[in-house]
């Protein structure tokens, strides 16, 4: 299985295909997994555990172990950029999108899809400050 060296670049591809095209399955759920715990409440929990602007244990520990075959890589044409993305409320059920939790670092994840030929949100979003239109350019990747 291919291995993502960027974890946020990695959560841009879960969104794609775990949340929007529903072919990554099955659907994570933090609320699920801390029920599982005995908690009721995520954001309680975010709250009174001073997580509000981290990525919970759980479910850092379930994206960075989820694999994703080549075969599905390859399906995702487009990604989009936004701080409201559901894969970032699985992660950190009270975040507010005002800091640097969920930039992109770096690019070399890109190799892992072989038909990106678009991606949404850079110009609007602080979270595409990485993405180099040049090197989107020179790969055939647009941005809008």
């Amino acid at each position: 299985m291919p291995a993502f060296r960027d974890f946020n670049f990695k959560l841009l591809v879960i969104e794609k295909l775990m949340y929007e095209d529903k072919t990554l399955t099955p659907e994570f759920r933090i609320a699920d997994c801390l029920k599982a715990k005995g908690i009721d409440n995520p954001q309680d929990y975010a709250y009174e555990n001073d997580l509000a602007h981290t990525v919970l244990d759980e479910a850092r520990a379930h994206f960075q172990g989820l694999e994703i075959s080549t075969e599905l890589l390859a399906t995702v044409e487009t990604l989009g950029l936004d701080g409201g993305l559901e894969v970032y409320q699985e992660c950190s059920p009270v975040w507010d999108g005002e800091d640097e939790l969920y930039d992109i670092g770096s690019l070399d994840d890109l190799d892992l899809l072989p038909n990106l030929r678009l991606i949404t949100g850079v110009d609007y979003c602080g979270m595409g400050l990485a993405f180099d239109s040049e090197v989107l350019a020179a790969r055939g990747i647009a941005v809008d």
